[in-house]
C-alpha cells in the first residue's frame, strides 16, 4: 500500500513537472508551441461542438476491434506454435516474415484490395496487435516450466489436460503482458491507418489541422490519444494482477 502511495505521488508530481516544463518552453515562443490554456481552451471549443467526443468514439472503436481481432487470432496460433512442432515448422516463418515489415507498409495494398472504408483502417491496426501478441503467446508456451509438465504427465495428465492445467497458466502472463504491447500497436497504427479516407476519428483531426497549422487542435489530439491508451493500459494491467495473482512477486 505505501508503495503505491509513493508511486501515486510521484506520477502527479512528473505530470505537474512536464506542465510546468510545458507552460515555460510555451512563454519562450519555441517554435510557436502552443501553452496548456490554449490547449485546453480549444478542447473545450471542441467539446462544446461534439467534434472531440466524435473523433475520440471514432479512433476508439477501430483501436477496440482492430486489438480485439488481432489477440484472438494471436492467442491460439501462438498456442500451436508453442505446442506443436509441426504447427512451428509451418507458422513461424511467415510470422516472422511479416514482423520485419512494419505494419504501415502494408497501408498501399490494403486499399487496394479493401477499399477506403473501415475494412483496411481495422485490418493494419489488427495486423499490428497480432503480430506483437503471437510472439509473447508462442514465448509463453515454450518457456512453461518442463518440471511442470514432467509432474503432470508423470501424476497421469495426458496432453490435454497438461495445456489446460500448466501450459495455459504459465502462459497467462506472457499473453497479458504481450496484449498490453499489442494495444500499444494499434494506438500508434492509428493516426496512419485513419490516413485512408477517415471522416473522423483523432488521426483524422490531427492531419486536417496539419494543413492549417492549427497546434492547439493537434496537441487536443494527442493529449487524447495518449490519455485513453494510458486508460486502457491500466484496465489491462488491473486484469493481469488479478489473473496471475498466484504468481510469485518480487
Amino acid at each position: 500500500m505505501r508503495t503505491s502511495r509513493q508511486l501515486l505521488v510521484l506520477n502527479i508530481s512528473a505530470a505537474l513537472l512536464g506542465l510546468a516544463l510545458w507552460a515555460f518552453f510555451s512563454h519562450l515562443k519555441l517554435a510557436g508551441l502552443p501553452g496548456p490554456l490554449a490547449v485546453l481552451e480549444r478542447a473545450g471549443q471542441l467539446a462544446a461542438n461534439g467534434t472531440l467526443l466524435n473523433d475520440t468514439l471514432a479512433s476508439v472503436r477501430r483501436v477496440l476491434i482492430g486489438f480485439a481481432l488481432g489477440t484472438l487470432l494471436a492467442i491460439p496460433v501462438g498456442f500451436l506454435m508453442g505446442w506443436y512442432t509441426v504447427a512451428r515448422g509451418l507458422m513461424e516463418p511467415y510470422v516472422q516474415f511479416f514482423r520485419t515489415i512494419p505494419p504501415l507498409a502494408m497501408i498501399p495494398l490494403a486499399i487496394v484490395f479493401m477499399g477506403i472504408g473501415e475494412v483496411p483502417k481495422v485490418f493494419v491496426i489488427t495486423l499490428a496487435s497480432f503480430l506483437v501478441s503471437v510472439i509473447s503467446t508462442y514465448q509463453g508456451v515454450v518457456n512453461a516450466d518442463k518440471v511442470l509438465i514432467n509432474a503432470a504427465r508423470v501424476l497421469g495428465a495426458h496432453d490435454g489436460q497438461v495445456f489446460r492445467r500448466v501450459i495455459i497458466p504459465a502462459s497467462s502472463p506472457f499473453i497479458l503482458v504481450g496484449m498490453r504491447t499489442g494495444l500499444g500497436a494499434a494506438w500508434s497504427t492509428l493516426v496512419a491507418a485513419e490516413l485512408i479516407a477517415a471522416q473522423e476519428g483523432l488521426g483524422h483531426r490531427m492531419q486536417q489541422a496539419q494543413v492549417y497549422y492549427d497546434l492547439e487542435t493537434i496537441f487536443v489530439a494527442l493529449i487524447m490519444i495518449g490519455l485513453t491508451g494510458l486508460v486502457m493500459d491500466r484496465m489491462l494491467l488491473r486484469l493481469e494482477t488479478r489473473l496471475t495473482s498466484w504468481q510469485e512477486r518480487r
